[in-house]
């Protein structure tokens, strides 16, 4: 199946259980996989017949900032609905969102969700 990578989005937000996390927000990163066929924009070379990553990211930040959430388990699942409502040729949708900065007491690259998802799945 063919794909559209954005890899490493940086975003701003202020998700986590921790109230710090709340009020402080941090850095998270995402590296979204969006699945649709791209035999037509192959052949016609119109941004009108796939997926543009411009608006892609566009949706992807509103879904991180529209709310505060404590799990990012819940704010991936929030940017998958919002990228099948946005974008209906979107099949499936692979999402990892990872968060570097997590309040924890040892060292770590991040601790991420990885989350897969259809279209019926909402």
């Amino acid at each position: 199946m063919d794909k559209i990578i954005i890899k490493s989005l940086k975003i701003f937000s202020y998700h986590g259980v921790n109230p710090e996390e709340k009020e402080n927000g941090q850095d998270f990163f995402l590296d979204v996989v969006l699945y649709r066929d791209l035999k037509k924009p192959g052949k016609t070379d119109s941004i009108d017949d796939t997926i543009s990553y411009s608006k892609a990211i566009k949706t992807i930040k509103k879904a991180m900032a529209e709310s505060s959430y404590d799990l990012i388990e819940r704010a991936a699942t929030k940017v998958a609905k919002a990228l099948f409502e946005d974008f209906s040729s979107l099949l499936k949708v692979d999402i990892l969102l990872k968060k570097p900065m997590a309040p924890i007491n040892a060292e770590f690259d991040y601790v991420a969700v990885e989350i897969f998802r259809k279209r019926d799945d909402f």
